[in-house]
């Protein structure tokens, strides 16, 4: 069962941070869709359609007070590469709630529990700074395959995608779904006050995965078996170490069935079914050129 949309008042605005990113952009775009007054926060204060860009650097504290004039809900989605967060997002959060900031809706993972590493410190410290909130725990995403990820570089230079997972399953979930949980999240008259673990419809193999790519696209794609050792040097040409290295070893842990679940999450707050892969590769594919 859903909820109707809480009336938000004509002068609030909510404030989705990473605006430009993969949920980020589709949570913009679901807000404005829906009505509300959206400032979309970057680096580089980047236009997107129906939104109000805005400066903001998690790293410089001179971009909260302009962020957060008027805003009276959050969408976060963590510093992208930074392995540690919660020192780098808790001094805006507390500004935040000191600017009247009533709601926050926290992007983690399912891979992070509440308290854990990562982003999971900034979900243990959130229910106790704002008075309305949701952590989104979303299971790893489908565009990984799709977008600028690096198994989506892969897939379309080399036909191949890397992993040390294993025959490990994921329910792997679509952005989009994420982002429509996100709106319901920010807009509901009721906030969920709670962790929402999202996934798709369906648990898969990285096997599957390259099955299905290779099935859209009309060439082979195959998945190259990793040790975590192997994908930590693989990874770290592209990142720092310390992050290829949490990566790696989420990979094992994917490996060993961290990962191997579904839920109705998406259907019960959004009333409407998650998208299955196949649907997704179909979409967004033929879009990015495969």
């Amino acid at each position: 069962m859903t909820l109707a949309p809480a009336a938000v008042p004509a002068t609030a605005a909510v404030l989705v941070t990473g605006a430009t990113g993969t949920t980020g952009s589709r949570t913009v775009a679901g807000l404005v869709a829906a009505g509300h007054r959206v400032k979309a926060a970057g680096r580089r204060a980047t236009p997107l359609p129906g939104a109000e860009p805005v400066r903001f650097d998690w790293y410089d504290p001179t971009t909260f007070d302009d962020a957060l004039a008027d805003c009276d809900r959050l969408y976060l989605a963590p510093p992208v590469g930074e392995p540690e967060p919660a020192p780098v997002m808790l001094p805006f959060l507390r500004r935040a709630r000191a600017a009247g900031v009533r709601r926050a809706v926290l992007l983690s993972s399912s891979a992070v529990p509440k308290g854990g590493p990562a982003v999971g410190a900034v979900h243990e410290a959130l229910p106790g700074l704002f008075d309305e909130w949701a952590v989104l725990r979303p299971s790893w995403f489908m565009q990984n395959f799709t977008g600028a990820h690096p198994h989506a570089r892969s897939i379309r230079e080399e036909g191949v995608v890397r992993t040390a997972t294993g025959s490990g399953r994921v329910g792997f979930v679509d952005a989009e779904d994420i982002a429509a949980v996100a709106v319901h999240a920010l807009t509901d008259a009721q906030a969920p006050d709670r962790e929402l673990v999202l996934t798709g419809p369906e648990a898969l193999r990285y096997d599957d995965i390259a099955r299905i790519t290779a099935e859209v696209l009309g060439r082979p794609v195959v998945h190259r078996h990793l040790t975590p050792l192997e994908l930590t040097a693989v990874l770290g040409t592209g990142m720092p170490g310390r992050f290829a290295a949490l990566l790696a070893d989420l990979d094992r842990a994917i490996a060993e069935g961290a990962e191997d679940r579904t839920t109705d999450t998406v259907l019960r707050v959004t009333g409407r079914p998650p998208h299955d892969f196949r649907a997704v590769a179909e979409r967004e594919l033929a879009h990015h050129g495969g």
